[in-house]
């Protein structure tokens, strides 16, 4: 069965509203929005996706289409069994959290292979990176607010909250490593190593 993503759902949903064509589907996500939270920019990625669920039975091709000075179409619509499929994942997703891996918390557990003032620089251009993109969600929330319904702007309101979130935190570690309460060296980094090391073979004593 097609594996879960944020690709695979949108695909779903799509065609859960109607039936349509792959350049279709990423205009919508796009025009929409949604590509905020749905990842659209590689078309690959995107086909590679209805392939996938199109072999599982999940969506089908409808009929071709060919509009004048442009390559032949396929248009999908979903399956009884895709729609079924969507409405588990979209339960499923909202209601139960998962262990997730991103990529920043795996590099913060490894900081100290920077020095201080090299951890804070990068801490203070992902600071700034996130005040632009908050400001983005700002003005683009402004200019739909009085147009859109809530329901349709509730991932941007979650982004701006997450983003606002961790906005917080990191610059709390910049204000730690501008103080020198959170700081570290060489020695220190073999101290600690020391400390916590296993027994001399490399194994439990």
């Amino acid at each position: 069965m097609t594996k879960r993503s944020p690709i695979a759902l949108a695909v779903l949903a799509m065609l859960y509203e109607a039936p349509m064509h792959p350049y279709r589907m990423q205009r919508l996500i796009k025009e929409r929005g949604k590509d905020l939270v749905i990842n659209v920019a590689q078309r690959a990625s995107l086909y590679q996706t209805i392939q996938r669920l199109e072999r599982d039975g999940l969506i089908r091709a409808r009929k071709t289409q060919r509009d004048e000075g442009r390559p032949e179409r396929t248009i999908y619509e979903i399956a009884a069994e895709g729609r079924e499929i969507l409405m588990d994942w979209m339960r499923n997703i909202l209601s139960t959290p998962l262990a997730e891996y991103p990529e920043f918390p795996a590099a913060v557990s490894f900081l100290a292979l920077l020095t201080p003032d090299d951890a804070m620089r990068q801490f203070e251009r992902r600071a700034d990176a996130f005040r632009s993109a908050i400001a983005g969600l700002d003005r683009n929330l402004a200019e739909a607010a009085p147009s859109v319904p809530r329901l349709f702007l509730l991932e941007a309101e979650y982004m701006r909250a997450v983003q606002m979130a961790e906005l917080a935190w990191v610059t709390s570690v910049i204000d730690d490593l501008r103080a020198g309460r959170l700081t570290w060296d060489e020695a220190w980094l073999r101290e600690v190593a020391a400390r916590f090391s296993p027994g001399p073979a490399g194994g439990a004593e």
